[in-house]
């Protein structure tokens, strides 16, 4: 009896053990199904980084869109007038001359606060910006260019002692008599109107034109250097204008 009981347990046994180390029969579509199960979290996540990563572009590429398409407008506008300024460099250069000239005599009649605004005036600094400083300003530069072609710190002071001593002064006076000669001035008073504002004038330019003359030659290429000249004559207008307009230089009061 107690050798059967014994058998018994020892058969349980070996059944039990049997049963927990035998491995589970898995079917390939099992396998597959647990492969995918296990691979759902990785794909999950990954869609979810995916969405991120495109919500986030889209919402710091919708900002600068505005600020992109205004850069590439005044992009846009640059080779627009570099080009003209490589085709029909005299006749851009004279129209620059004339649209900055227009704009600082606007100015000066504003700050000087005229009774009443002179148009012909204006058109006077246009037509002259238009028809002798826009011209002289390119053959004056491309004349720098060939003289002294380097753009060394000699050269470049070369350059502004030339400009100083030569083309600011001749200018000068080429401004002050042609702007009398329109207003009806005759040659006495002309002159009389150069021996008054000529030398405080060139005074002020000595103040003035030196340091831009230095960016001007220094750094700027020479098809631009008309461009840039001209964006320096803007305050300098204003100032030879303000002069320009002053009452007529009497004999009398020269003495």
């Amino acid at each position: 009896m107690s050798g059967a009981l014994r058998r018994n347990t020892t058969l349980t046994r070996l059944l039990h053990n049997h049963t927990r180390h035998r491995p589970i029969p898995t079917s390939p579509a099992a396998q597959f199904q647990t492969k995918a199960y296990l691979r759902a979290p990785n794909v999950f996540r990954k869609a979810k980084d995916n969405y991120s990563l495109l919500s986030s572009s889209a919402f710091f590429s919708a900002k600068p869109s505005s600020s992109s398409s205004a850069a590439s407008s005044s992009t846009g506008l640059v080779a627009w007038y570099l080009g003209l300024v490589k085709n029909r460099p005299v006749l851009t250069k004279s129209i620059t001359a004339a649209l900055i000239y227009t704009a600082a005599d606007l100015s000066s009649q504003t700050i000087a606060k005229s009774d009443s605004y002179d148009p012909v005036r204006t058109l006077r600094m246009a037509a002259y910006g238009m028809v002798i400083l826009g011209p002289s300003l390119h053959f004056w530069f491309n004349f720098m260019a060939k003289t002294f072609p380097k753009r060394d710190m000699l050269s470049t002071l070369k350059k502004m002692a030339m400009g100083q001593g030569v083309y600011g002064p001749t200018m000068t006076v080429v401004f002050f008599s042609v702007n009398a000669f329109l207003q009806g001035e005759n040659g006495g008073e002309v002159f009389n109107r150069l021996k008054r504002d000529l030398v405080p004038t060139l005074l002020s330019g000595v103040m003035y034109w030196p340091m831009c003359d230095f960016i001007t030659f220094r750094f700027i290429p020479v098809h631009l250097q008309t461009l840039v000249s001209n964006g320096f004559s803007y305050l300098w207008t204003i100032y030879l204008t303000y002069m320009a307009s002053l009452e007529k230089a009497s004999a009398v009061a020269i003495d």
